[in-house]
């Protein structure tokens, strides 16, 4: 799955995978992430190199509370146990491998937010077991890359009002 943005001469995008990153909504993804950029002026380095350099615990726990994860449901899915992660100081930088799944996180929930038209209703639907994840609920299955792209298809589909 590409997340790539090409812009014409106009400025206008082309790919449809654009919509990931989310111009009207009210949260940016760096936000929930403690950041300041505009998610207008993100670009998929702007996302790589953030992975890379990887951001303070504190971030993440912030990240958690914003997107109302407990610590358990968090070190599920960044594959980290509760302990490593409660081992970790507040300022400590985090291994980039969690950044990158953290940086994931942020964006599914602010494409959520975009989709369902506030956080909270994401944030209800999020948790909420569903036929279309086999009786899961969404948050469940974002253990895995393959998980996190059912989620982002299916928000594609409510979107579009198409519904399994």
């Amino acid at each position: 799955m590409s997340y790539k943005i090409k812009h014409n001469t106009k400025n206008e995008v082309n790919e449809p995978m654009a919509m990931y990153f989310t111009q009207g909504s009210s949260t940016s993804f760096y936000n929930l992430l403690g950041g300041a950029k505009s998610a207008n002026s993100s670009s998929d380095f702007d996302i790589i190199n953030l992975a890379r350099q990887g951001f303070p615990k504190k971030a993440l726990l912030a990240l958690a509370k914003k997107i109302s994860l407990n610590i358990q449901e968090l070190a599920n899915i960044l594959h980290i146990s509760e302990r490593t992660l409660q081992r970790y100081e507040d300022d400590a930088i985090i291994k980039t491998e969690y950044a990158e799944k953290a940086v994931e996180l942020a964006r599914l929930y602010t494409r959520g937010e975009e989709v369902f038209g506030s956080m909270d209703k994401f944030k209800t639907w999020v948790k909420t077991p569903s036929h279309v994840f086999k009786g899961e609920a969404p948050v469940t299955i974002l253990d895995t890359s393959a998980g996190f792209d059912m989620v982002f298809k299916e928000l594609g589909r409510i979107e579009h009002g198409v519904f399994a």
